[in-house]
Parts: C-alpha cells; sequence; structure tokens
C-alpha cells in the first residue's frame, strides 16, 4: 500500500470516528432530555397523586356537612322544647325523654366529627356572626354581650357560626 493510501484511509477512519463522536454526543443529549423530561412526568406524577389523596381526604371529612348543617335545626328544636317550664309530673317526663333524646342525639353528631363551638368572650369573625352591636359600660369594646344562638363546627370548618350581640 502506498502512503497516499494509508493517509486516506487515516482520514477517512477519523471522520468516521468524529461522526461516531457526533452521533454519541447527540445520543446522549437525547439521553439527558428523555431522563429529565421522565424525572419532571414523574414528579408531576406524585403531585397529581397527593393533591388526590388530600382532596379524598377532604371529600371524607367534609361529606356530611350539607347534611349536618341540616340537623342543626332539629338540634335548636330539641334544645328550646328543654326551655319550656315543666310543672307536672307528665311535663317532666316529657322533658326528660326530649333531653335523653338530645344527649343520644349530640352524641352522634359528635361521632360524625360535629361539634358545638366553645364560648369565648372575645368576638372572632371566624367563629362568630354578631347580630347585635350594643352599647356597654360593662364590657370592653368586641366583647361577647349575649350568645343568641350556638355555633356548630364540622371538623374545623364552621358549619354555623355562633350568633352574638357585642360591645361597641
Amino acid at each position: 500500500m502506498s502512503q497516499e493510501n494509508n493517509e486516506e484511509i487515516i482520514e477517512d477512519n477519523q471522520e468516521i470516528n468524529q461522526e461516531q463522536e457526533n452521533k454519541e454526543v447527540i445520543l446522549q443529549k437525547e439521553l439527558d432530555e428523555l431522563k429529565d423530561k421522565y424525572i419532571r412526568a414523574n414528579a408531576e406524577f406524585e403531585n397529581i397523586k397527593k393533591r388526590m389523596e388530600k382532596e379524598k381526604l377532604s371529600a371524607m371529612l367534609y361529606a356530611n356537612e350539607s347534611f349536618a348543617k341540616d340537623l342543626l335545626d332539629v338540634l335548636d328544636a330539641l334544645e328550646a322544647a328543654l326551655n319550656v317550664e315543666a310543672n307536672d309530673e307528665i311535663s317532666l317526663k316529657i322533658k326528660e325523654g326530649v333531653q335523653n333524646t338530645l344527649d343520644l342525639f349530640m352524641k352522634k353528631l359528635e361521632k360524625n366529627g360535629v361539634k358545638s363551638i366553645d364560648e369565648i368572650k372575645e368576638f372572632d369573625p371566624n367563629l362568630h356572626e354578631a347580630m347585635f352591636h350594643v352599647e356597654s359600660k360593662d364590657h370592653e369594646s368586641g366583647s361577647i354581650i349575649q350568645t343568641l344562638q350556638k355555633g356548630y363546627k364540622i371538623n374545623d370548618r364552621v358549619i354555623r357560626p355562633v350568633k352574638v350581640s357585642v360591645a361597641k
């Protein structure tokens, strides 16, 4: 073989090697891009999965909210029945039965996450609804003077605020 042939072969080999290296660089770049897409898609999938779990939990916790709200009227009626004056034995027995029914009703509501909002003396717009603002020398401004209607929560969500009168 001649020197020229050898040089041509060497040049051809160098070109082939250069093309191979270029292909490898391109393939490595494509591989890196695909890995990045995979990582992003996997992260997005995990985020969707977490969001679905959170929404599922929220749906389970608050599924009975509308039903519980409707039952508060029944609860109010039972409490009102207890405030009726009972003088004779029959009325006292009826009142005792209403009290037992109310106790059982409250236990069932609490079992399903419904609880009355604890009374506090300072007005909190997250828990209270001010029905009246009253001038008062005996109370600080913003303090609750009177509770007009009990409020209730289901888990940590207010389903009916406490209705109150507030000092000016």
